[in-house]
């Protein structure tokens, strides 16, 4: 079965300038577990100024872990320093997420500190999810390419790699920030990576900015990859990225993969619903090719 991590609640909404009611989050989020999404992204534990939508971080977990923590879905949230973490700890969570990149520019953008500098921060979150049994996931934005560095070296993000697992991660995803990944590139980064790590301890995080991210999937469903993010109804972008849209959309995964025989365990019916229901509450259509054909057919 092919694991998707669906991070349209978190990694999805937090670019929305629309500001979405805690209620709404949180019936998007039930949706998207009842229709069969085990892993789901709920928030990030950061200021306020920093991402608005994430305001209401504390009050959205502490209603998915009193209603939803019995349906056997993981809620993964970020927290980027160890503030975050404590705050996260206090309310239950029980899978954390962490960040970092293969880019100086782009972390002194998005957290005001060198990759080095976010490797420190990182390091004492780490050590208390270890004494707590808290799960760590981490993440490297800016695999492929920087929108302040342009392409980046394979090298650069073994090495980012190396220093995650050392940390403790169970899992690195892999992000491709701004969309410009191509085929040949991921398949000889895959490859790079493989040679290095696990590739069951990998996991690939692509946008579809440039109309790539399908096609991306799919090279890495060749090199062995079995773990995709993804946002339900193409929903994201990173706001220190300028031009970086939205995640790959889960529904055009989905329709990739069944087109492969491959098994999500996704009812792609209630997934839809669950597009839908947050699509009009933004007030904005769908990125997704296969939901708009959908939502106006009925048909897969």
């Amino acid at each position: 079965m092919i694991r998707i991590v669906e991070v349209g609640p978190r990694d999805g909404l937090q670019n929305e300038k629309s500001i979405l009611a805690t209620e709404d989050k949180f019936q998007f989020i039930s949706a998207l577990a009842d229709s069969g999404l085990k892993s789901i992204e709920v928030t990030s534990f950061v200021k306020a100024p920093a991402i608005p939508q994430m305001a209401d971080a504390n009050e959205l977990f502490s209603k998915v872990k009193t209603e939803l923590f019995d349906s056997g879905v993981s809620f993964p949230c970020l927290v980027p320093n160890l503030k975050g973490y404590e705050t996260a700890k206090k309310l239950g969570v029980k899978e954390i997420a962490l960040f970092t990149a293969t880019s100086d520019s782009f972390t002194k953008k998005n957290i005001n500190a060198t990759v080095d500098e976010s490797f420190e921060r990182m390091r004492e979150v780490v050590e208390e999810a270890k004494k707590d049994k808290i799960m760590v996931r981490g993440y490297v934005s800016t695999a492929f390419g920087c929108p302040y560095e342009g392409t980046m070296d394979v090298k650069k993000l073994i090495s980012v790699t190396k220093r995650l697992f050392e940390l403790g991660v169970y899992e690195v995803s892999v992000g491709d920030t701004i969309g410009v990944a191509i085929p040949m590139q991921v398949r000889s980064y895959i490859r790079a990576l493989k040679s290095e790590f696990p590739i069951g301890k990998l996991a690939m995080h692509f946008h579809d900015t440039r109309g790539m991210a399908l096609t991306n999937i799919y090279v890495s469903l060749e090199e062995g990859i079995t773990t995709f993010d993804s946002s339900a109804g193409g929903l994201g972008g990173c706001p220190y990225a300028k031009g970086a849209t939205g995640n790959v959309a889960t529904e055009d995964v989905w329709y990739l993969l069944q087109s492969q025989g491959l098994d999500t365990g996704i009812d792609i019916a209630k997934l839809a619903e669950a597009s839908r229901f947050i699509l009009g509450k933004l007030g904005r259509p769908t990125e997704s090719k296969f939901l708009k054909a959908y939502l106006s057919t009925g048909k897969i």
